[in-house]
């Protein structure tokens, strides 16, 4: 999969809204298809597979169980750009 696909949420945010999910349906059917917007003729198939990627987004959400803290998450990412800047500090 490509790497441009960009994190919508955090994996400890608490309530995820529809356009959350919708947001990254299209953004997968638009990856997949290479299309950012289908021709008239693909529309209903293009809008279709956005709709079925909607809701097994939303089923996966509904069923995955987090247990780190977001708390924890935050100490990680504070230590990620505590290490970058220790890095940088090295190459001067």
């Amino acid at each position: 999969m490509c790497r441009s696909i960009k994190t919508l949420r955090e994996p400890y945010t608490e309530q995820v809204t529809n356009e959350d999910v919708r947001a990254a349906a299209l953004q997968y059917v638009r990856k997949i298809s290479g299309f950012r917007a289908p021709a008239a003729h693909n529309a209903d198939a293009f809008n279709a597979a956005v709709d079925a990627v909607s809701k097994a987004t939303a089923d996966l959400l509904d069923r995955l169980e987090v247990r780190a803290a977001p708390a924890r998450a935050a100490a990680s990412s504070g230590a990620a750009a505590t290490a970058g800047a220790a890095r940088s500090m090295r190459s001067r």
